[in-house]
């Protein structure tokens, strides 16, 4: 058997992520990757689901948090576990490809062993193989999938559309996708869209009349089952990102319009019924224990990859809950076997997409590459190189976002700098390069304005309250996703489990107790605010690369992390 360069470097790939040493042959690499993603097909109904890709076409690394607190009823139950906690919960054995995909641990070895994750090209691959294994299976899309990336941004999502359609992704539903605009959400489902994908939404609403903007589900007939998907999209848009983006659209929960949605499908004779949901997993954990009628809940928000579904309890039964995770890491697969007009089993499986252990699909690959052509000398511009790890992911802090911290204080001469919350950003390995590309991979958002504004001792603590009991309130239907606002020079406690306006305490600036009534030159970024749009302001991704390009190599010895008090015996959190 005689192979090329290309083949070759690919099977020694294949051969280390396998486990396999280089003596092995180039057949028993292989069986070792499809073994690895063989998954037998089950039933008469086949969901395929991804979520929060946050536009990552190409494959990359994405570092799982080592903070992801759980408060109330939720503490020390998924998806609130990390590290070894979250490996014994869900029955996966440490030092495996597993083990490096859901979760934080070994994360630099383990990286340069297993290789980068996701990569469109690699999901066309799989999708393409379950499909053909699984037939009429639909292909859901949980949405955040048209933000998140240099290219995203620069063609205004025209890149993730494309690659949508390519994908043959069947129904999706929204988030970070109305950062774009009411009118350049409905060009691309109106245009681009139409006939092929459809866009469900059955939480939003016109301003005016509360007429529908989008179907709130799709019924279709799989191998002589009807099939009821229902989208929801992530209620709290307009206050987690900027009103103005969509004014004439309502949001919210909808719980009971969402009951009468799941009535009327059943009426016109769904014998699965499936919610599409971009809630967020304790969002959607409570909203399961309430409406009867769904089999399962398809989630997606907060970035958890969840490996075994929740059976949640209500008045009709029980409702299967899980989450995708992020960043086109993994595909869900759910199987329903239906026998007299119900569901009487199921077979879940949340397969890690492993780039090195799946081909490339060769027309996503070449639509790909089109795509990024334009664009290709604007990505490659180096910044600096790093000497850290750098990621985003955690409840408080992250080495990326330490760095985005450490920018606006330097570039700002502030005190304080606030950074957001976000879970979407990629990582990057020791001695890796920074290019433009990676640093819009942290900060590609349509409202990029940097701030500066003084802000009282009051006023700071405000804040900080308010993002924290956004965060940890104990009823899902107040948390709004994503994690604690990041903060620079600043240093605090935090006692997550504490009511609402207690949670932060012991404020000190250089050693100094912070003065409720001074005024503290504070530097920030993404503000929701109209004003601030009008206002404009430096684009965060200009400020941090001027500072890059001074620093050159970035070493981030510290994260600034607040005191964490109370939680003493909580499984979502591992110190390092």
């Amino acid at each position: 058997m005689s192979i090329n360069r290309r083949e070759f470097l690919q099977t020694l790939a294949i051969a280390s992520a396998g486990g396999l040493g280089l003596h092995s042959s180039f057949s028993a690499a292989q069986r070792s990757a499809q073994q690895f993603y063989e998954l037998p097909k089950f039933g008469n109904v086949h969901l395929l689901h991804f979520t929060d890709c946050h536009a990552q076409l190409l494959p990359m690394y994405y570092r799982e948090p080592n903070v992801n607190l759980g408060i109330g009823s939720q503490q020390n139950r998924m998806p609130h576990l990390v590290g070894d906690y979250f490996l014994k919960a869900n029955h996966l054995p440490a030092a495996t490809r597993d083990a490096h995909a859901f979760t934080y641990l070994n994360f630099i070895d383990a990286a340069h062993s297993y290789g980068r994750m996701g990569g469109f090209a690699h999901l066309a691959t799989l999708v393409k193989q379950l499909k053909a294994s699984r037939p009429g299976a639909l292909l859901l899309d949980g949405g955040d999938t048209w933000q998140g990336s240099a290219t995203a941004l620069w063609s205004n999502g025209q890149d993730m559309a494309n690659a949508a359609l390519a994908l043959g992704v069947d129904i999706m539903t929204a988030h970070w996708e109305m950062t774009l605009g009411e009118a350049r959400v409905m060009e691309i489902v109106n245009t681009d869209f139409k006939g092929k994908i459809e866009f469900l939404a059955q939480n939003i609403k016109t301003t005016d009349f509360e007429d529908p903007v989008f179907p709130s589900y799709s019924l279709r007939s799989m191998n002589g089952v009807q099939v009821a998907i229902i989208g929801q999209a992530f209620p709290y848009t307009p206050i987690a990102n900027p009103a103005y983006f969509t004014p004439n659209w309502t949001f919210g929960i909808q719980e009971e319009h969402l009951q009468k949605t799941i009535d009327e499908v059943i009426k016109k004779g769904a014998k699965v019924v499936v919610l599409l949901s971009h809630n967020g997993m304790d969002v959607d954990l409570k909203l399961a224990s309430r409406v009867r009628g769904l089999h399962a809940i398809l989630g997606g928000h907060t970035h958890d990859g969840v490996p075994i579904p929740v059976k949640v309890k209500n008045p009709g039964g029980i409702t299967l809950v899980t989450n995708a995770g992020s960043n086109g890491k993994f595909l869900g697969v759910l199987d329903f076997d239906v026998k007299n007009g119900k569901p009487v089993d199921f077979r879940y499986k949340l397969l890690p997409i492993f780039s090195n252990l799946i081909p490339e699909d060769s027309s996503m690959a070449n639509l790909i590459q089109k795509m990024r052509s334009p664009y290709e000398s604007r990505l490659q511009e180096p910044l600096a190189t790093t000497d850290t790890l750098l990621y985003r992911r955690g409840n408080f802090n992250g080495s990326f976002d330490q760095l985005i911290l450490d920018s606006l204080l330097a570039q700002k001469d502030a005190e304080i700098a606030f950074s957001p919350g976000f879970r979407w950003g990629t990582a990057l390995l020791p001695g890796q390069s920074i290019t433009m590309e990676q640093l819009l991979d942290q900060t590609a958002i349509t409202y990029p304005f940097t701030t500066v504004n003084m802000m009282s001792g009051t006023m700071i603590k405000t804040v900080l309250e308010d993002v924290a009991d956004n965060l940890f309130n104990p009823d899902p239907y107040y948390q709004q996703g994503g994690d604690m606002v990041r903060v620079g020079g600043l240093e605090y406690s935090i006692d997550p489990a504490a009511s609402m306006g207690n949670r932060i305490s012991e404020m000190h600036l250089n050693g100094q107790r912070i003065d409720a009534d001074k005024l503290y030159k504070v530097a920030g970024w993404a503000p929701v605010s109209a004003e601030s749009k009008d206002k404009g302001g430096e684009p965060i991704w200009d400020l941090v690369a001027r500072h890059l390009k001074e620093i050159k190599t970035v070493k981030v010895s510290r994260l600034n992390t607040p005191s964490i008090r109370g939680m003493e015996g909580n499984q979502g959190i591992e110190e390092i």
